[in-house]
């Protein structure tokens, strides 16, 4: 079977031998290229940050950083890696790392790699306009040198012409290519057309769908989780693509949170709330939106807002495909309507899209965390200001993320005043059954439902008038 091949700061890298569940920081780690850190092996700190070369939804070639504690190393067959030994110039150090220098933005050490991959790509951003804190917003220093750092990035030049990682982008990023990977008695195979990976799927049910991996991967390193066979989707490019039709928009599984945040988050609104406030951009790098939803999460942070928008979802195998809605796609804990020779391939939202729309997410950190509740509303009035449609969708409330349905049936066609926003309330207390874990309580959980509507009826009842 094929070894995986890759470009490393500018050479070709030809790797056999290895389990097809081992992570690019380990690999990286044992081969001798330990600037490349571990603190957390779950995406929350960023000291493992390598750059990738990849083509931006606008077609721009650009250097993208990912966590490489959650990225498994057969995935990045035929990829272009950067890690920290590469962002040197061939005779001196790069800005980046002078900038860090200079300031004392590198107390520790520690974390001091992963920032600089971050501040390396984010230096080539195309389109780049000062300073963005997002640019670090994955990156955790726990010496708390943030100012020094942040001046480091608001100090950053601009590339000249001359300068070679400039150059490189010049060029185009290498193609998606599949691989079929085997060690021992595990395989990664990844396909290079969805009907490859629909007879795969079908030959091999006990195989595991990865799309991103940034959830998968964790339970590899915290879990010791070791998959016999792997089915990775992010090399068909179909998957990949955003399509517009007359009466919906149509969303590839595997498009990145990222691409789908710069290609749809000012057209839907919803969209433009939501990915800002998904984990980090490192993580949005890899993750897919048909990863987050299938990995059936009651916290999940997309779903809530497919709910919302009443989106459907396709299922594909060799037998034939068909359309479900996502409100009967999640069955319970972690169940899903997939059957075991299926692939969620597409995710679909019907236009138009509601003129009224929120977003709102209740978490410890108001960046990069994940949800204790998330709430998404829609709501369209007819022209005498009557409920023609609405939708509440949560997370975090029940075994899966739900609709009140109840709730939703109860004003529709009322007038959208003070006595419909009481009925509403009054059916959301009863809609859900929240736990208690250490996120937070099943009361706090109750509080909040009936506090995030009040503040949607706050926000749009003065839009709305």
């Amino acid at each position: 079977m094929a070894d995986i091949r890759f470009n490393l700061n500018g050479e070709q890298v030809r790797v056999g031998g290895v389990d097809p569940n081992t992570t690019l920081l380990d690999w990286l780690r044992d081969s001798g290229r330990t600037g490349t850190k571990e603190g957390c092996a779950e995406g929350e700190c960023g000291a493992c940050a390598v750059a990738l070369v990849r083509t931006d939804p606008e077609g721009r070639v650009r250097y993208e950083p990912v966590n490489s504690c959650l990225v498994l190393l057969p995935s990045m067959h035929g990829h272009e890696i950067v890690s920290v030994e590469g962002v040197a110039c061939p005779d001196k150090l790069h800005p980046v790392q002078s900038l860090m220098a200079k300031g004392g933005g590198s107390q520790c050490g520690y974390c001091t790699p992963g920032f600089v991959v971050s501040l390396f790509a984010e230096y080539y951003r195309p389109g780049r306009e000062g300073y963005d804190p997002e640019s670090v917003g994955g990156n955790l220093c726990r010496c708390t040198g943030y100012r020094p750092i942040r001046d480091a990035a608001k100090e950053m030049g601009y590339p000249d012409s001359s300068d070679p990682a400039q150059l490189r982008l010049a060029e185009a990023a290498p193609p998606s290519e599949g691989i079929n990977y085997r060690s021992g008695e595990r395989e990664f195979y990844r396909p290079s057309t969805l009907e490859e990976a629909l007879r795969y799927r079908a030959d091999h049910p006990d195989a595991k769908p990865i799309g991103g991996g940034t959830d998968l991967v964790v339970e590899v390193n915290l879990r010791h989780q070791r998959w016999g066979k792997l089915l990775s989707l992010d090399a068909i490019e179909s998957l990949r693509e955003i399509v517009w039709h007359d009466d919906f928009v149509e969303i590839g599984a595997s498009i990145s949170l990222s691409h789908l945040e710069e290609a749809l988050g000012e057209s839907v609104p919803m969209l433009g709330e939501l990915l800002p406030l998904f984990s980090s951009r490192l993580i949005r790098n890899r993750a897919t939106l048909g990863g987050n939803v299938c990995n059936a999460s009651p916290i999940g942070d997309s779903p809530p807002v497919l709910l919302a928008l009443d989106a459907e979802v396709k299922l594909q195998s060799v037998d034939g495909e068909r359309w479900v809605a996502i409100s009967e796609f999640f069955l319970g804990y972690r169940k899903t309507a997939l059957a075991p020779n299926e692939l969620l391939t597409r995710v679909r939202i019907p236009r138009p899209f509601p003129k009224t729309s929120r977003f709102y997410k209740v978490s410890k950190r108001i960046m990069d965390d994940i949800s204790t509740v998330a709430a998404a509303f829609t709501l369209r009035l007819d022209d005498s200001g009557a409920v023609e449609e609405i939708r509440l969708a949560f997370g975090g409330v029940a075994a899966t993320p739900a609709r009140a349905a109840a709730a939703e049936e109860a004003v529709r066609g009322l007038p959208w005043d003070q006595a419909a926003h009481d009925v509403a309330r009054a059916k959301l207390l009863d809609a859900f059954t929240p736990m208690t874990d250490h996120r937070g309580s099943a009361a706090y959980r109750d509080a909040m439902i009936s506090s995030l509507f009040d503040k949607f009826i706050h926000e749009t009842t003065e839009a709305l008038s």
